[in-house]
């Protein structure tokens, strides 16, 4: 597929091929950090839902940079398409458990780190589970990469609801999570930060709410609930949305910003959105009528991403963009991910 300017983004995403292509597409600040970065970048997790087009958009980045570098992505493969698909876009792959320190300790030294690897959905009854991904793993990462640079995936979850009005949780904002979940993500922070000063390693905390794109996300939720013709619950009634490949971009320019003790950013959206108007131009998009269950609560977990905005640049993609393009897709029933992004949970219960 041939290569279009940052700025051109088409009316409509026809296909996985067009859409992982977009999602991949480096923004100039994604160059500019990769034209900086010093030596081999490995991607930890690579096989989730960023992953795959985060490291083909290092490797398309490094390469418009001009700069000779792997790009190593690792992960368990359970889906086994992955690899073929990462080899042929120039993305070395390596099979690993990461929770296996044999395997882990195998892997090569290399300064740069990005860190994707996470349990969330299904934690609930799996508790166990999600601390040993969430805060034990990131402690054994650090101890085989204690000579790297290391970016790592956080969540806004880590902050309390905030009124809707606000415009956000900021990156000063002390942590009040609810639930194991949100509760070993700080601590997973907490192990980046021990160990970056204990090994003065460079660290950034990337705190992600919420990534989209046309197979999954909170839109993407809502975009099938109107199509269905199910009630809309209100509960959560506001949330955040970042187009994914401008969540990627932001990502790779954050290498830029790694140090001790670690620089924490929010990437998130620009806007507070309301569920109910969302899923009213939903409704306008698709030709269906929306109904509602509930009201809104005064308060939503909610990022503010300034911050991010200033430092990495602001998202090329807007809201109402994403829309059209979900909408579109949904109408002419392309393939989704199968996971729902259950944002309008308040316990913390995921």
């Amino acid at each position: 597929m041939a290569e279009t300017s940052c700025d051109a983004l088409p009316e409509r995403i026809d296909g996985v091929e067009q859409l992982e292509d977009l999602l991949s597409r480096p923004t100039p600040e994604a160059i500019s950090a990769m034209r900086r970065m010093e030596g081999d970048l490995i991607v930890l997790g690579v096989g989730g839902k960023i992953g795959p087009t985060l490291a083909r958009m290092a490797r398309r980045a490094s390469d418009a940079a001009g700069v000779r570098r792997r790009v190593i992505g690792v992960s368990r493969f359970s889906k086994g398409e992955v690899p073929a698909r990462l080899e042929a876009q120039g993305i070395e792959t390596i099979a690993c458990d990461l929770l296996d320190r044999g395997q882990l300790d195998r892997l090569p030294d290399v300064p740069n780190v990005l860190y994707l690897a996470a349990m969330k959905f299904g934690s609930t009854g799996q508790e166990d589970t999600t601390w040993a991904m969430n805060v034990y793993l990131p402690g054994m990462v650090c101890e085989k990469f204690r000579t790297s640079r290391i970016v790592a995936y956080s969540s806004g979850n880590v902050y309390r609801m905030m009124p809707a009005q606000s415009g956000g949780s900021t990156e000063g904002d002390p942590p009040e999570p609810i639930g194991d979940y949100a509760m070993s993500v700080l601590g997973r922070e907490r192990m980046f930060a021990h160990f970056g000063r204990r090994w003065e390693m460079p660290t950034a905390l990337i705190r992600l709410n919420y990534a989209h794109e046309m197979r999954y996300g909170v839109l993407v939720d809502l975009a099938q609930q109107v199509l269905a013709g199910r009630p809309i619950d209100l509960s959560m009634g506001y949330f955040n949305a970042i187009w994914q490949g401008d969540s990627s971009a932001m990502t790779l320019a954050v290498f830029d910003h790694a140090a001790v003790p670690p620089w924490v950013v929010n990437v998130a959206g620009p806007e507070t959105l309301s569920v109910r108007a969302v899923a009213r131009e939903f409704g306008r998009l698709l030709g269906r009528p929306v109904t509602f269950a509930g009201s809104e609560s005064p308060d939503a977990l909610l990022s503010n991403g300034r911050l991010g905005h200033e430092e990495l640049g602001r998202p090329r993609v807007s809201v109402g963009q994403m829309m059209r393009w979900i909408a579109d897709w949904q109408l002419r029933g392309g393939p989704m991910l199968g996971k729902p992004t259950h944002f309008q949970t308040r316990d913390g219960k995921f």
